[in-house]
C-alpha cells in the first residue's frame, strides 16, 4: 500500500495550484463554461489539507500565521481598491483564519495530554479554541469569507488526529493517520454544498481525496512554500486584468 503513495506534498500542492487556475479562468474569462468550474472544486480540499499538513510540521508559528495573514490582508486591500470596494474576504483570510483555530487546537491537545498541566490550565486552553471558533464564526457573519465558516473548518478537520510531538497513548496514536484524516476531510467537505454559491457542484470537491490518498507523506525536494504564497495574489491579478481588458 505504501508504494501506491508516491505524490509528493509539492506535487499535490503544484496540482491544486493548476486546477484553481483553470477554476478562475471559468470565473473571470467563461463563466458560461460549467465544466471549468467543476474541475476547480477539486483544488480547494487539496490546499486545505496541505494546509494543516503544512501546520503540522512548521516550527515557527508565529511568523508562519503572520505571513500568511499579511499577504491576506494585503492582498484584501487591493482587492476593496480595484473592485469597487467589495469586502468579500479571499480565501487566503480562509486559510489564515483556519491555521489560528489549527495553533489553538494544537495548544489544547497539548495541555490536555501533558501530564506537567494542571487541570485549570487544560480547560483553559479547551475554552482558547473554544473561543477562537467562535470569533471565526462571528466573524463569518459580518464579512463574506471565501467558502463560509465550513471553509475556514475544513483544513481544522484534518487536524483533529494530529498527535504529532504530543504525548499520547499508543492506541490513540495510531489515529493520527493518512486514512483517518481523509475521513474527517471528506465529512466537512460535505458541507461545503450549503456555504457556497455554486450549491450541489461543490460535491466535485470528493474527487480530491484520489490525489490525497496517493499522499506519500513527504514534502518533496523543493522548498516551494514562498511560491505558492505569491501564486495566488498574481495569477488572480493577472485574471481579473484579462477579463477587464476583454
Amino acid at each position: 500500500m505504501q508504494r501506491l503513495r508516491f505524490l509528493s506534498g509539492n506535487a499535490i500542492k503544484i496540482l491544486a495550484a493548476a486546477l484553481m487556475v483553470v477554476d478562475h479562468v471559468g470565473f473571470f474569462l467563461f463563466p458560461h463554461i460549467t465544466i471549468l468550474r467543476i474541475i476547480g472544486r477539486v483544488s480547494f480540499p487539496l490546499f486545505a489539507f496541505m494546509l494543516a499538513e503544512g501546520c503540522r510540521y512548521t516550527r515557527n508559528k508565529t511568523v508562519h500565521f503572520t505571513l500568511l495573514f499579511g499577504l491576506a490582508v494585503l492582498c484584501q486591500i487591493v482587492y476593496f481598491f480595484f473592485d469597487q470596494g467589495n469586502l468579500t474576504m479571499s480565501v487566503l483570510i480562509t486559510f489564515s483564519l483556519a491555521v489560528l483555530m489549527i495553533y489553538a487546537l494544537q495548544f489544547c491537545k497539548r495541555c490536555f495530554f501533558d501530564a506537567a498541566c494542571t487541570a485549570a490550565v487544560k480547560v483553559l486552553s479547551a475554552l482558547l479554541f473554544i473561543c477562537t471558533v467562535a470569533a471565526v464564526f462571528l466573524l463569518n457573519q459580518i464579512f463574506v469569507i471565501d467558502y463560509g465558516f465550513v471553509g475556514c473548518l475544513l483544513p481544522v478537520t484534518v487536524s483533529l488526529f494530529d498527535f504529532k510531538d504530543i504525548p499520547v497513548p499508543e492506541k490513540i496514536k495510531k489515529t493520527d493517520h493518512l486514512y483517518v484524516k481523509l475521513f474527517c476531510l471528506a465529512a466537512g467537505m460535505a458541507f461545503l454544498p450549503l456555504t457556497t454559491d455554486l450549491g450541489t457542484l461543490e460535491y466535485y470537491a470528493f474527487f480530491a481525496l484520489i490525489p490525497l490518498c496517493l499522499y506519500s507523506g513527504k514534502r518533496g525536494r523543493l522548498r516551494l512554500k514562498y511560491f505558492f504564497y505569491i501564486f495566488y495574489p498574481l495569477h488572480f491579478a493577472l485574471l481579473q486584468g484579462l477579463a477587464w481588458i476583454l
